[in-house]
């Protein structure tokens, strides 16, 4: 056993702090520690049992530490993630399963909203949502993809109608629209350097777009409703797109992908935003190619 001078040396304090600290610690424990001459410094008995116990202690936050640390490393534990629901309809199934697929120690718990969300006072980890959607300033986002929308309408409800070739055309028809869309009650559309505004002429509408596919498929309107959604629909012929040739500016949404902080970002967090991101960059290629293909061998979508 070394003397307490060399104690405070390693630790860089003076002689008189470790002092003060082992007479401090014998007086709670009720107990001597050491045994001390000018010559000789030993533990006691009681000091030799306490030493082995705090010595096993340490070894085994060493552990905790060391593990702790290896978690936090590795993708694991619960993501509790919220989506706006259109969004998640459409595009969370396949991104979820390849995620899933690679971080399986990684469990999600999905909220879906079509509401503001304070991502840091409802504890969620991450979000995917539209820009209406953030309430945060401490919130960071990065964009994910838009959601285009296409003028689309049901055979049925096309059957023994002129169809539009011109955007004013679609001022004779009737609409199902998603709500926060009459407070602009218009489509807008462009061609070239060509830009034309139409009025929205509207029966129905509501604040889902799911819904809102079902009533147009079911012949209550056209609906401008995502490309993404209605992809299937529209190359099985379920449903036609209109005016495929003309670019519709009003309502594409901006998905964006949410989250808390770039500090201490946890592995898992970090795991989501990496690959969402490279799926979304990779989905953006493929959708661009196929509604190329798609417009090419569409024309003007005329019913049978």
């Amino acid at each position: 056993m070394q003397s307490f001078t060399h104690a405070a040396n390693a630790l860089g304090i003076s002689k008189a702090v470790v002092s003060r600290a082992i007479t401090g610690l014998e007086t709670r424990l009720g107990v001597r520690l050491f045994q001390r001459t000018t010559r000789h410094l030993a533990l006691t008995e009681s000091g030799e049992e306490f030493y082995g116990g705090c010595s096993r202690v340490v070894a085994e936050l060493d552990v905790l530490e060391a593990g702790t640390g290896e978690r936090a490393r590795a993708p694991a534990g619960v993501l509790r993630l919220v989506a706006h629901t259109t969004a998640a309809l459409i595009e969370l199934p396949p991104l979820i399963a390849g995620f899933r697929a690679r971080y399986p120690a990684v469990q999600l718990e999905l909220t879906l909203a079509e509401r503001p969300v304070d991502l840091i006072k409802e504890a969620f980890d991450l979000g995917i949502v539209l820009p209406f959607m953030l309430t945060s300033e401490l919130t960071i986002t990065r964009a994910l993809c838009r959601l285009p929308l296409a003028v689309v309408g049901s055979p049925s409800y096309l059957q023994g109608r002129q169809l539009p070739q011109r955007p004013i055309d679609l001022a004779a028809f009737r609409f199902v629209t998603i709500l926060a869309s009459i407070s602009e009650p218009q489509l807008r559309f462009r061609r070239g350097g060509e830009q034309i505004a139409v009025p929205l002429e509207h029966d129905v509408s509501s604040n889902n777009a799911a819904l809102n596919k079902e009533l147009v498929m079911s012949g209550a309107g056209l609906g401008a409703l995502p490309l993404t959604m209605v992809g299937k629909e529209l190359d099985d012929g379920r449903l036609v797109q209109l005016l495929p040739d003309f670019e519709l500016m009003s309502g594409d949404a901006e998905l964006r992908l949410a989250y808390r902080d770039r500090g201490l970002m946890t592995a898992k967090v970090r795991a989501f935003i990496d690959y969402a991101t490279s799926y979304f960059d990779a989905r953006a290629a493929q959708m661009g190619h196929v509604q190329q293909q798609r417009t090419v061998a569409g024309g003007s979508g005329r019913p049978s």
